[in-house]
């Protein structure tokens, strides 16, 4: 036998049924879907979760409680072995030294220093948060550590919101000067 002999099984690949395409093949016209209504050829279909008019599971079942997922606070993570590696004797460790040595991806979050690995050199490091054993090791080689204070998403919303209205306008003119103002303009081109 020869590769170019071998063939698939009687039936494997059954040719796909090709609707619409004449009354003939018994298929034709509405292409086995009646006529009309939602589930027609033409733009139909329901969409996902439809149960024909029963109240859908998502409304029967009852909604309880709370999450903060959406309130945790992310971390860009850095380790010591990272800051080893990447800053000399006597450097001042920032975010935006981080982000210029591609230690940090994203400029908005908030980056914490880890103790994983060693750290030999002398550093100024300023992160927004340390794990104890970091910042022992940082005060052991001969670093200081600077902690950069950050607001909460809580606290930013709170402290926009109380700028805004704290800000006074000033009242403009009302329709009746406004009205005097257009009259004595026109008065002086004419």
């Amino acid at each position: 036998m020869m590769l170019n002999q071998i063939t698939s099984a009687a039936g494997a690949h059954k040719r796909r049924r090709r609707v619409g395409r004449g009354e003939s093949s018994g298929l034709g016209k509405t292409a086995g879907r009646g006529h009309k209504g939602c589930q027609a050829r033409s733009g139909g279909g329901v969409r996902p979760l439809t149960e024909g008019g029963q109240m859908p599971i998502f409304r029967r079942i009852p909604k309880r409680g709370f999450s903060n997922a959406d309130f945790r606070q992310r971390f860009e993570i850095v380790n010591l072995a990272q800051l080893d590696r990447c800053f000399a004797d006597g450097d001042t460790v920032s975010a935006a030294a981080l982000r210029a040595a591609r230690l940090v991806q994203d400029p908005n979050r908030p980056v914490k220093i880890l103790a994983k690995g060693t750290l030999a050199k002398k550093l100024t490091v300023e992160a927004h948060a340390f794990s104890e054993k970091a910042r022992q090791q940082i005060e052991q080689a001969g670093g200081t550590v600077k902690v950069v204070e950050r607001l909460d998403r809580a606290q930013a919303a709170r402290q926009k919101r109380n700028t805004a209205k704290g800000r006074k306008s000033e009242p403009g003119p009302s329709r009746l000067e406004k009205k005097k103002n257009r009259k004595a303009a026109a008065g002086s081109v004419a």
